[in-house]
């Protein structure tokens, strides 16, 4: 059997990681095919892109062949599944939310729908049988507005020099990007051509009811009036009680319309909603001649709606504020002019001019000009960072993968008091910025495990509290009352049972929550991972950059036998120049410093053994760089034991030892160390303080060196030589014995572990793609003392769920009974049980206003 790895992205072009349920659709399609024994996601990336490992018989199948069967079997389902992620308005709450995903999913063809309170609505279809033209128009038949109908990350971008009563500006020029085109039927929408409504739709359709935005609570603040009004005038014995009546029934009309049509809606579909058991309890008030309290019910609840989606519209706010960190336009300097173009208009090698004071355009280098940037709105950074220009101003750094942070700097990042040149390295579309925009809208669509409980829960109860209330209904028949009293139990025990604040508790919070992060600089993509690291009480941590500066030093050199130490650094130089492991890149560094420009020789034949060293070829020798592992079965030339003592002598004082071998002769040992980082130990005694037990550093380093850097800076427990597939194996047994463990490291090389922990933590997202779309938890910044902020966020999420919890279902179990018993009328049921919806919205926004320690 052979191998064969492809990137993922280019047999899916549309499928941004492996994770996308596409791949696992690919690799059914391609399992089983003659000469194909097996296929699976490797776990080493290539340039950090995720890939397919194919492995196959060449005796049956051509690798020619293996490439294209991949090739067009991944073509088919690019064809045949889209995705859409759709921002709209009009989602008023989560069980509207709810309401919507039934909608959409009863399009055929939709495989997977997910809508969140915040108005981000994710699409999963077969493009076989339907296109998003279709999908379009159940979307609007609910009465929502599709504000973007395709959120790509560039379209937060094209919304270019948009101001109060102005149209929106023009679509992209770009030729691939200025036709927007409808799916489904055939409509193109050419160079220029805006995408309104028409006429006859009106103000209502676009804006959700004839006051806009606000028409819920408009509403609800009538009702309200008319309710106090016909009230009071009840007491007035000069006024007919008709004219009560008649404000009562005005009231029951606008606190019951959105009520009475959301429950239209859902009835007509089959399923019930809180909506039509707060509606049938309103009417029933209503038939016993009690307006007033059937009133009260209406504005409560419809004034709870209102508030509710208002609270939601602040946090979704809260996001949408990401995207417009990044200003619309850029100065470009072309052959010594500048002038003001949209970022959209950028490309790759453009110099841009940043003033001072004002929003960097783009991601990119700088190639004149030192200044201070505050990088705050991406990375969270409260200190500004120095730049500085890079060495090569030519060279073209887009496809460079490690930039030094006082040369790259971030689209919606803060200049300082200079004004700076800056080569764009990345378009608008493909910013980090814009990345990070889509990412946190997409992490809104993604229900946490105790919301899917809570609706998993709904379901069952509220048919549940239909059947209680109809058999409610004939308690006259066992106890002496009349039947009027009965009914009106039953239609109290309907509001005191409805779980308004249950449906609403979790979402609330993890969009809070969400939002809260996004602005400290860390994206927590969705529900399930804010809330188990709200639990976590296990980390696992990368040593190399994630622990230490990850930029090791050359400190010892030690020849063996007659050779000097420049010779000796001659050799390991021209050997480690071949790698690009960071340890031989310090050797390489290092070494030629001290070299002080010696002419160095050039090796061949490179050769890695994983975890261990490398081989090459020198002339006519054969050079060795490694450690003590490397040589125990190479062969019978083993160190000697004066030679393996001082390699451990080496290591006992934190050092990583390479010995190098020519040919059989040991001709010396270089040693390097990798210092901890400065706040690696405030950080871990922070971490101890919020409630994490277990920090265990996971390092490809031997154990003397892992035991060395673990008591300076406080870790509890330090594995050491542990290879790549080892540290997986690592994680799998912390999590049989945590349950729970988070690994933290880069995102990239750590991928696989990562993959495997219940909560992935990479850090420098912000300057690594690959890390920004693998990993659970991205920090932006390349800073350890951001981790306490992320987890202490996500525990006091998770404690906001929980006290959400028993607060909605607290108030439902002491209401039942009492409105069962008679204690409660249902003017008292309907206070409490709206007072709970607002008491968890409002515990839920505290998240918002979580404070960095």
């Amino acid at each position: 059997m052979k191998k064969l790895k492809i990137k993922i992205p280019v047999i899916l072009p549309q499928v941004p990681d492996e994770k996308d349920a596409c791949v696992n659709r690919l690799i059914d399609k391609l399992k089983g095919r003659e000469g194909i024994d097996n296929v699976h996601v490797s776990d080493e990336k290539a340039d950090g892109v995720p890939q397919l490992c194919f492995h196959y018989d060449p005796d049956v199948i051509s690798l020619d062949r293996v490439r294209s069967l991949a090739e067009t079997t991944g073509a088919q389902i690019t064809d045949k599944f889209g995705h859409k992620l759709v921002e709209v308005e009009g989602i008023r709450h989560t069980r509207h939310a709810r309401t919507i995903e039934k909608a959409v999913k009863e399009v055929d063809g939709v495989l997977e729908v997910s809508a969140s309170a915040s108005g981000m609505i994710r699409v999963e279809f077969n493009k076989g049988i339907t296109g998003f033209g279709a999908i379009k128009k159940k979307i609007e038949k609910q009465g929502l507005t599709i504000i973007e109908p395709s959120v790509e990350t560039e379209t937060y971008f094209q919304k270019m020099k948009v101001s109060k009563g102005e149209e929106k500006s023009e679509h992209i020029q770009d030729k691939e990007e200025k036709q927007h085109i409808d799916e489904s039927e055939d409509h193109v929408h050419k160079d220029g051509e805006e995408h309104d409504h028409k006429e006859d739709e009106g103000e209502a359709h676009a804006h959700g009811g004839i006051f806009g935005k606000n028409t819920e609570l408009i509403f609800a603040i009538i009702c309200g009036a008319l309710l106090g009004i016909g009230f009071g005038l009840s007491y007035v014995d000069s006024i007919p009680d008709w004219v009560s009546l008649s404000l009562y029934i005005g009231a029951y009309f606008f606190g019951g319309y959105f009520t009475a049509k959301e429950a239209i809606q859902t009835v007509a579909k089959g399923g019930f909603e809180i909506d039509f058991l707060m509606l049938v309890a309103a009417i029933g008030a209503a038939a016993l001649g009690e307006w007033a309290e059937g009133a009260l019910l209406l504005f409560l609840f419809s004034l709870g709606h209102a508030l509710e989606h208002y609270a939601m519209e602040k946090a979704r706010k809260s996001i949408a504020a990401l995207a417009d960190l990044a200003p619309k336009t850029a100065l470009l300097k072309k052959d010594g002019k500048t002038e003001e173009v949209g970022i959209e208009k950028l490309i790759i090698g453009d110099i841009i001019v940043v003033k001072p004071n004002s929003k960097i355009s783009a991601d990119g280098v700088v190639v004149d000009g030192k200044s201070s940037v505050n990088q705050a709105p991406i990375t969270g950074e409260s200190v500004p960072v120095d730049k500085v220009p890079v060495e090569d101003t030519a060279k073209d750094y887009s496809e460079v993968d490690e930039i030094k942070d006082e040369n790259r700097v971030f689209s919606g990042t803060i200049n300082g008091n200079n004004t700076l040149e800056i080569k764009v390295i990345k378009e608008a579309k493909d910013s980090t910025l814009s990345r990070l925009v889509k990412l946190v809208n997409e992490a809104q669509t993604q229900k946490s495990p105790t919301q899917l409980l809570t609706d998993k829960f709904e379901r069952y109860f509220v048919p549940s509290v239909l059947v209680l209330v109809v058999l409610l209904l004939f308690a006259f028949l066992v106890i002496d009352e009349p039947f009027s009293d009965s009914f009106y139990r039953a239609m109290a025990v309907l509001v005191a049972a409805s779980p308004c604040a249950l449906a609403i508790s979790t979402p609330s919070a993890v969009l809070s929550g969400v939002a809260r992060a996004a602005r400290g600089g860390v994206l927590i993509k969705g529900g399930r991972p804010l809330e188990d690291l709200g639990v976590i009480t296990a980390l696992a941590f990368d040593k190399t950059g994630t622990l230490t500066e990850g930029k090791p030093k050359l400190t010892e050199v030690v020849p063996l036998g007659d050779i000097s130490e420049n010779e000796l650094l001659k050799i390991a130089v021209a050997v480690e120049n071949l790698s690009d492991h960071p340890l031989a890149k310090a050797v390489v560094r290092d070494g030629k410093e001290r070299l002080k420009g010696d002419e160095i020789p050039d090796a061949t034949d490179l050769e890695a053994v994983l975890g261990k060293g490398i081989k090459a070829s020198l002339g006519n020798d054969k050079i060795y760089v490694g450690n003590l592992d490397l040589y125990e079965g190479l062969d019978k030339s083993t160190p000697s034991e004066e030679v393996t003592t001082k390699v451990r002598g080496l290591e006992g004082g934190g050092n990583t030892t390479m010995l190098i071998r020519k040919n059989e002769e040991y001709i010396g040992i270089i040693a390097l160390m990798d210092t901890p980082r400065e706040a690696a130990k405030g950080t871990l005694k922070k971490l101890k303080e919020i409630g994490i037990k277990r920090m265990i550093m996971l390092t490809g380093d031997n154990q003397k060196v892992a035991d060395a850097v673990a008591e300076e800076i406080g870790l509890t427990d330090a594995w050491g030589s542990l290879l790549p597939e080892e540290k997986v194996d690592a994680i799998k047994e912390l999590k049989e014995k945590e349950s729970k463990v988070a690994m933290v490291g880069d995102g990239v090389n750590d991928a696989p572990a990562m993959a495997n922990s219940t909560v992935g933590i990479a850090m420098g997202a912000a300057g690594s793609d690959v890390a920004l779309e693998t990993a659970d938890v991205a920090l932006m910044a390349d800073k350890l003392e951001t981790l306490p902020f992320a987890i202490g966020l996500s525990r006091k999420a998770k404690a906001i769920i929980k006290q959400n919890l028993w607060v909605s279902l607290g108030v439902v179990a002491l209401l039942i009974p009492a409105t069962i018993l008679s204690w409660a009328n249902i003017g008292i049921a309907v206070a409490f049980h709206e007072g709970s919806t607002l008491v968890v919205v409002a515990n839920a926004l505290r998240l918002l206003a979580y404070k960095k320690d």
